[in-house]
């Protein structure tokens, strides 16, 4: 393990630097070497070139929830670095951003839905169950918990949910729409966004909502071979290591399960976390398994060497577990 985490520290992303500081090593923000990492991380090109696409947010348009190279995902992925609202740049990005809410509070992403599909075949501002969390989620870890937008947003969430998860849902403007899936069924991809987002909100109600959204994807995991909700299985290509987290994948699901310390014992959870694992390399080090041509460029979209950003994500949900 010293040896996996002399690597980390020694990588060429400060990225990986900060993190494996912050959330393998515990320094504090004081700690000179997190502060010189920090500074590098925002400064450098790569970060500048996400906070750019996150950017473009009200030109466009999101086509389908799968896009990577959307700015809602290089939003998530700055959230997930631990960039801050007053880091270079980031203040214009987070207005655009809370510049478009619905009036029960989600979030909206500029969206074109068909007639068929109870949209009106005109580009729109809405929400949608598998968007609407995932800015949540940035606006929370960019530091935004208290600003009245983000709670209004934070007190929708948990209202959402059903006995069996979180369930395809979306603006009122949308009707009846929902995937393609049975109507009562719920929606593992929403389920793994809405629990991103819970795990950070404070309260009885963000705390039900996720125990039973977690519930429903460690049912999914123990099911997996008999059920299928709306078009996601739990086979060999959700179990290859991906990223950015965009999609319903093994090593999406399991960081963000970490999140919530009441599953670290569950058997099921267990057995997720060593399908995770078992792909390390013989020097404990991770190499995707699958990648996103959007990201093409960045170590954790590399199928051929290990990755010291993958690497620090398993290990810090190692890291989860071991504190509890």
């Amino acid at each position: 393990m010293n040896a996996v985490i002399a690597w980390l520290r020694d990588s060429p992303e400060p990225w990986t630097r900060y993190r494996t500081l912050v959330d393998l090593l515990g320094r504090p923000e004081s700690d000179l070497e997190r502060l010189a990492a920090r500074r590098e991380m925002i400064t450098h090109p790569r970060v500048g070139g996400l906070v750019a696409t996150a950017g473009e947010w009200e030109q466009r348009l999101l086509k389908r929830h799968n896009d990577a190279g959307h700015p809602l995902y290089a939003l998530s992925t700055l959230a997930d670095f631990g960039l801050k609202s007053d880091d270079p740049g980031m203040a214009a990005v987070i207005e655009k951003v809370m510049a478009h809410q619905a009036p029960d509070g989600p979030f909206q992403t500029l969206s074109n839905y068909p007639a068929a599909f109870g949209g009106s075949g005109r580009d729109e501002w809405l929400w949608i169950a598998c968007d609407a969390p995932t800015l949540l989620y940035a606006m929370l870890a960019f530091g935004l918990g208290n600003d009245r937008r983000v709670r209004q947003a934070a007190a929708h969430l948990p209202g959402q949910v059903s006995e069996n998860g979180y369930r395809c849902a979306a603006a009122a403007e949308l009707g009846r729409f929902r995937g393609p899936g049975r109507k009562d069924d719920p929606c593992p991809i929403a389920n793994v966004y809405a629990l991103k987002a819970l795990a950070r909100l404070p309260g009885q109600a963000a705390a039900r909502a996720a125990e039973q959204a977690a519930e429903m994807l460690l049912t999914h995991w123990e099911q997996r071979r008999e059920k299928k909700y709306y078009l996601f299985g739990a086979g060999t290509d959700f179990q290859r290591l991906k990223y950015p987290f965009v999609w319903y994948d093994l090593l999406h699901v399991v960081d963000v399960l970490s999140r919530c310390a009441f599953v670290h014992a569950d058997a099921r959870f267990k057995e997720m976390l060593s399908a995770v694992t078992a792909q390390a390399d013989a020097d404990g080090r991770y190499t995707a398994g699958s990648m996103y041509m959007a990201w093409k460029g960045w170590s954790f979209a590399d199928k051929k060497v290990p990755s010291p950003w993958l690497t620090c994500l398993v290990l810090r949900i190692l890291r989860r577990v071991e504190a509890g």
